[in-house]
């Protein structure tokens, strides 16, 4: 297969296995969708799925927040773990956003980016998630993945998004990269991972990854 052929059959094969793609964190509007991923860096999902109703329970809004202390938002995210840097970014971006942006969240990458302990890939979620505007954020599956592919050298995420927006259609960015999330933690983890459940891999995967996973096994 060219490497044209490859990203076709990536595309069909997720479109198979998973025709409808859940978000994966819990949220209801795009400030608490903001709050939820900025939350995930270095947790997990089901971790901040569970933190985040307590959280949002007591503040769900920039006008509610900016009335808890740091303090107060460190205490209850402290299991997701990273937590001064965390409720210092929550305060600090919610301040903003009441004193610049009338409480709403920008659809903008260049303001989102500009918030407190918003990265790009938290911008990119967020423009892709809550606004559906084209965005193709790399997590730690992606990156993973697209090297076991041979779509992209595995240099940094930078790179790889690079090579993910320059491979596969626009339109299908926002769908993708969470279809790639899912495949990832489904078919194609880091630990324990089992090549005979993984198609993708198993057909269009790099040599050296196969060759490696092989001698492991044996």
């Amino acid at each position: 297969m060219n490497k044209q052929q490859k990203v076709e059959f990536v595309i069909r094969t997720l479109n198979e296995i998973y025709p409808e793609v859940p978000i994966p964190l819990d949220h209801k509007d795009p400030y608490t969708l903001l709050i939820a991923v900025l939350l995930s860096a270095q947790s997990t999902d089901v971790r901040v799925n569970q933190i985040t109703p307590l959280l949002f329970q007591v503040a769900d809004t920039p006008q509610k927040m900016v009335k808890l202390s740091i303090e107060e938002i460190r205490e209850i995210i402290k299991p997701v773990g990273l937590s001064p840097m965390k409720s210092k970014g929550i305060h600090g971006l919610s301040e903003i956003l009441l004193e610049k942006y009338n409480g709403e969240v920008p659809a903008d990458f260049e303001a989102l980016e500009a918030l407190p302990a918003v990265g790009h890939k938290t911008a990119s979620v967020v423009m892709s998630q809550a606004f559906n505007i084209p965005a193709f954020p790399v997590d730690t599956h992606i990156h993973r993945l697209m090297y076991r592919w041979n779509l992209s050298n595995g240099k940094n995420v930078v790179q790889t998004e690079k090579d993910a927006k320059r491979l596969f259609p626009k339109d299908l960015w926002n769908k993708l990269h969470l279809q790639i999330i899912w495949y990832g933690r489904q078919f194609s983890p880091a630990r324990g991972w089992d090549l005979e459940k993984d198609v993708i891999t198993r057909t269009i995967g790099r040599k050296s990854v196969l060759q490696e996973y092989h001698r492991k096994s044996k």
